[in-house]
């Protein structure tokens, strides 16, 4: 056979079985490609052709490995087409995912059969691209343009229930081998080709309405419109639009925005293996304590029960316990409402959790973590109580943000178990966790926060320990030179107005109003005595704080806050007491365009990250973007803030940080001159 490594063509009789093997997703590899083409036709002869795949999947999309190199042949839309056009027709037998090139794939065969809760989906929006292979072209012939629009350019999966429902498919059946036995047995004539049939009839306003609602959602993502544009092209003969969406993906695969999330894709996997855990087998978790019951705690207790752990959380008194019970039950019927649980889940969930204020009911758990007030000595006293009724082996993990870990665990027996699990609010939401490695933390402990992150559906960043991790170091940096901009002649509705426009969610101003101002404000003044007197310091985020201007819950911090209103309003007070601190320290205001303010804060990331990275804090320069991008809001699709560095030219960020140092003399540290890898 040949191919035979990768697409095995069986003969049943009349019936060709036609064999896809390419572990671990069955990508569409060159050698899949070819081997497609050699099995139609070896196929040709028999009365049906039912194409499968070995492992957990079908095909699950491309071979991005290969997508940097040149095209090599086969291509895929002429290996789709040859499939599509061959006499002998193909039925595709489906199970676990088909995306992308798959999906091209199956709807090039005559008709598709699929296991329950098969997922179908085109997310090449999600990598910055358009489907290479016809996906444009047949997805809106084969279920109308508001059902692909919604897969293609939101990069939603549809279930095979709802795909059977579109159209999209033929049979959803719980055996589908047996399944289509059954069905060549009387073969139904065979259908027209989707590539031959016309886009049903949709509503004229879609395409406008549909274009508004992605350009408000895509935060300056080209990718959700690009889609768009392409699923137009079906309007057209197959044979115009497909050698249109062909040459727009060749296009777009090398642009920008499609090598920033590829890079953000390997770096997703690259991040959960780090050399500290390598060999190392994590342990196996069913309960955990969790110490604070606030929107931290609850939140971390809420994620550990969508995930299947029992969890039990500690709290000062019944009182409080009753409130955090109360807390987490409401964010696991959120999490009904946004149909991310199921009631059935959320009444298990509830089954597997209780809140005490009695320390010895988690004298079971396999793991501690602990999400109380940023206090040493109230995080100390914490862990000394778990210590006393926990097994001497159990994993203790602290949530701090700033506090050295070392410092919380002074005492502890064992700590080879001590690990810092940092977690981002909300925690029952946001993905990052902060895997913070102490000298002593043993690599099991290690592979076993990783293995709990991915459990979470999070994911596990590998941090040293400085003073804000990767993370919170970075956000001081960011902040730091924001409170500069102000100083010099900015506002901080123009600084959040420009990071938007770079794509960032928020603003760093709108996000420590949303956040409170009080945490970084706690964090500065536990600082002051070590703070570099050289460095340029700007009062006025302390002034705001001495004022009571603590953010969103007291209706005002940087901005003004109507009640029951969260959009800022720009405040005179605010802008006034800014004005007035530079007039204190003789400073001439001056403006700043939009591009010197994304400019300069950017570099001040990038330069941080480096220092990092020297630093040995983080592994790699993509920990450092991983951390950005899902943790602070930094936009997917720029790639993070090193990634971004090297496409503008590591060059050009240094010549911007160097002129911030310039400006600011004594106040900033320069990574070395070799770009971090």
């Amino acid at each position: 056979m040949l191919n035979a490594l990768t697409v095995k063509v069986e003969m049943d009789g009349d019936v060709a079985w036609v064999t896809i093997d390419n572990p671990p997703v069955n990508a569409t590899s060159q050698s899949v490609r070819q081997g497609l083409v050699d099995s139609v036709a070896e196929v040709q002869g028999a009365r049906v052709a039912i194409l499968r795949c070995r492992g957990k999947t079908f095909i699950a999309g491309g071979d991005m490995s290969e997508f940097d190199a040149p095209p090599v042949e086969p291509h895929l839309p002429d290996v789709i087409r040859m499939i599509e056009d061959s006499p002998v027709p193909f039925i595709a037998l489906m199970h676990g995912n088909v995306l992308g090139g798959g999906f091209e794939v199956a709807m090039g065969c005559a008709w598709r059969i699929a296991a329950p809760g098969t997922g179908f989906g085109l997310p090449e929006v999600n990598v910055g691209l358009i489907p290479g292979a016809g996906g444009t072209q047949r997805l809106p012939r084969l279920i109308g343009m508001e059902a692909a629009i919604d897969i293609a350019c939101k990069g939603r999966v549809v279930k095979a229930d709802e795909m059977l429902k579109l159209g999209g498919i033929d049979r959803v059946a719980k055996d589908p081998e047996a399944a289509v036995r059954e069905f060549i047995t009387a073969l139904p004539a065979r259908p027209g080709s989707v590539s031959r049939r016309s886009v049903p009839a949709f509503e004229p306003e879609l395409l406008e309405e549909s274009k508004a609602t992605l350009l408000k959602n895509a935060k300056g993502q080209k990718s959700p419109l690009e889609n768009l544009k392409a699923l137009t092209w079906a309007l057209e003969p197959f044979e115009t639009g497909q050698p249109k969406e062909r040459a727009r993906f060749v296009e777009l695969k090398a642009a920008p925005e499609s090598r920033a999330l590829r890079h953000v894709f390997f770096a997703e996997r690259a991040v959960a293996k780090p050399e500290a855990i390598k060999g190392a087998v994590p342990r196996e978790l069913s309960s955990i304590a969790v110490v604070g019951g606030g929107l931290m705690g609850a939140g971390i207790s809420a994620a550990a029960l969508a995930a299947g752990l029992s969890v039990t959380l500690i709290e000062r008194d019944s009182a409080a316990a009753q409130n955090a019970h109360d807390r987490v039950a409401d964010l696991l019927r959120a999490a009904v409402q946004r149909d991310k649980m199921s009631n059935q889940g959320m009444d298990s969930a509830l089954e597997a959790f209780r809140a005490v204020d009695d320390y010895a009911v988690a004298s079971d758990a396999d793991l501690a973590i602990e999400a109380v007030f940023e206090d040493l000595d109230v995080k100390r006293d914490v862990f000394a109580r778990l210590a006393e009724v926990m097994d001497s082996n159990a994993i203790l993990a602290t949530n701090t943000s700033y506090i050295d870990p070392q410092d919380i665990f002074d005492g502890i027996a064992n700590p080879e178990r001590c690990i810092g699990l940092h977690f981002f609010s909300p925690a029952h939401i946001m993905k990052l966790l902060e895997i913070v490695k102490m000298p002593r933390t043993s690599p099991e402990v290690l592979a076993t926060g990783f293995a709990l992150g991915k459990r979470l559906r999070k994911v596990g960043v590998l941090s040293g320990i400085c003073d804000g991790f990767i993370g919170n170091r970075m956000l001081t940096a960011y902040r730091r030179e924001a409170d500069y901009l102000l100083a010099d002649g900015a506002t901080p509705s123009q600084v959040d107005a420009a990071m938007r426009g770079f794509g960032m969610s928020m603003g760093p101003y709108e996000v420590q109003d949303l956040t409170g101002l009080q945490i970084a404000w706690a964090n500065r003044k536990r600082n002051a005595a070590s703070r570099d007197r050289n460095e340029r310091y700007v009062t006025i985020a302390d002034q705001l704080c001495e004022m009571g201007r603590l953010g969103q819950r007291e209706g005002k911090g940087w901005y003004r806050y109507e009640p029951g209103n969260r959009k800022p309003q720009r405040d005179p007070d605010v802008e006034a007491l800014i004005e007035s601190c530079s007039a204190e320290q003789g400073i001439t205001r001056r403006t700043f365009t939009d591009d010197e303010i994304t400019g300069r804060l950017l570099a001040v990331l990038a330069n941080e990250g480096a220092r990092i990275v020297e630093e040995g804090i983080a592994e790699r320069a993509a920990d450092v973007d991983m951390v950005q991008i899902h943790g602070y809001g930094f936009p997917r699709w720029r790639g993070g803030p090193m990634h971004y560095a090297k496409e503008i030219g590591w060059d050009v960020s240094r010549k911007v940080m160097n002129l911030v140092a310039e400006e600011s003399p004594g106040s900033w540290i320069l990574a070395r001159e070799k770009a971090p890898v």
